[in-house]
């Protein structure tokens, strides 16, 4: 067991490796990973610094990586994420330094990063780019032994980008976000029925018959919208990019600006990676008793500062859902504190699709310390040979074959002269 550890109590250990455990059975690419890894060690004694949400499918990247032989040290990347029953397994079972407590507070969340840096780790992994940033401005003295670093989110990819924009990012990063394995499953399929799941724990509310707005119509909105949809919802999304919004309108949902929407919503959700999303024109207009609630990455979404000034009275009605009271009576439900709902009320994204976020999150680790000097210091997308890797290996795990390209139809799809085949 490491010496170096915050967690609440390791005594939880149990109850955490058995739902470690469970999560593994719907994780089978990672698992493959896994026992190459052992063979190979190809990461034997190299430090890696994650800052992720700690869950029972971030605990089985975890032991991925130190299968591989790497020393991991890792904290949370939000506060109310943290299973604190996983975080013991992974100290007690797997050796991994965790700094993370479900519920920390500001300055806990902070020093648990330091924490981290003080480990001088040479690979991060990042989500929603906090380690990073945290290096780039508070730990510079650090940045040397860096080889490079991995970002699981959207919005950690937008501040890499823009740092990289900037000439300051020190250390090239590989966007797992962008991969196609990676967002057309998690973003797509697992925010939709996750977000679901901690709104109907968080609430107990029944979701058919009811209007649910949501903001934003990325892979991550437009997947909400299709569960919401297969749940007998009314969809309305509210967009900025008109694109996005014909995209909706054609997909059969109703479109409209959100202080229009705000009259209709039982519940929203925004998943934007913006700030001030649900705003002060859509709460003066809003219908009493809206839930609303977020799964973008960032506390950002929903103006809270704006509640907290006009609302009379604030109560909290049950563990992370609280009931702000405005001066006209009407009442605003707000879950998770603005937070994650998805991880914050309900347990994240299913298994079966972090199996392929984290398949290549590890290989992007191996790939990244074996090809360090080649690269330059920016955001890369995933090489396409690793996004494939992972889809075809999870293919076969799922039983499924499919079709190859006969010799023919390779030249024919590579020709501009017919006549010549």
């Amino acid at each position: 067991m490491p010496e170096n550890h915050d967690i609440k109590d390791i005594a939880l250990a149990d109850e955490g490796l058995a739902r470690i455990l469970w999560a593994d059975r719907d994780m089978p690419v990672l698992a493959s990973i896994r026992e190459r890894f052992g063979r190979e060690r190809p990461l034997e004694g190299v430090r890696i610094g994650a800052c992720m949400h700690v869950t029972t499918e971030t605990a089985n990247l975890m032991r991925a990586l130190v299968a591989s032989g790497a020393k991991v040290a890792l904290c949370a990347s939000n506060p109310l994420s943290t299973q604190d029953d996983t975080a013991a397994a992974l100290v007690r079972d797997y050796g991994v330094d965790v700094y993370a407590v479900a519920g920390e507070d500001a300055d806990t969340y902070n020093r648990h990063i330091e924490a981290v840096i003080a480990t001088d780790p040479q690979i991060i992994m990042d989500d929603g780019a906090d380690l990073d940033t945290a290096l780039h401005t508070k730990f510079t003295d650090k940045l040397a032994g860096v080889v490079g670093g991995t970002e699981e989110t959207t919005t950690g990819v937008v501040r890499l980008m823009s740092m990289a924009a900037e000439g300051t990012l020190s250390y090239p990063v590989f966007n797992i976000n962008d991969a196609n394995t990676k967002h057309c499953f998690d973003n797509h399929y697992g925010t939709g029925q996750s977000t679901l799941d901690g709104i109907i724990r968080a609430t107990n509310r029944l979701m058919c018959g009811r209007t649910i707005v949501i903001s934003g119509y990325g892979y991550c909105g437009s997947g909400l919208a299709l569960r919401a949809k297969g749940m007998d919802m009314r969809v309305i999304v509210c967009e900025v990019d008109p694109l996005k919004a014909l995209e909706a309108h054609m997909e059969g949902y109703e479109v409209m600006p959100a202080a229009e929407a705000a009259r209709f919503a039982d519940v929203w959700v925004t998943v934007t990676g913006n700030c001030k999303v649900v705003d002060a024109p859509a709460f003066e207009n809003m219908k009493d008793g809206a839930i609303i609630c977020n799964s973008g990455h960032f506390d950002s979404e929903i103006n809270l500062v704006w509640l907290e000034e006009h609302a009379v009275k604030k109560v909290e009605l049950k563990p992370l859902v609280e009931e702000y009271t405005l001066a006209d009576g009407r009442t605003v439900i707000v879950l998770a504190q603005g937070r994650l709902v998805n991880l914050s009320c309900a347990e994240g994204h299913p298994a079966s699709v972090m199996d392929m976020s984290f398949a290549n999150q590890a290989l992007a680790a191996e790939y990244l310390y074996l090809h360090a000097g080649e690269l330059e210091n920016k955001v890369y997308d995933v090489p396409a040979a690793i996004d494939d890797d992972v889809a075809r290996v999870k293919l076969e795990t799922l039983g499924i074959e499919i079709d190859t390209l006969t010799e023919e139809q390779i030249a024919y799809m590579s020709s501009w002269n017919f006549e010549t085949l």
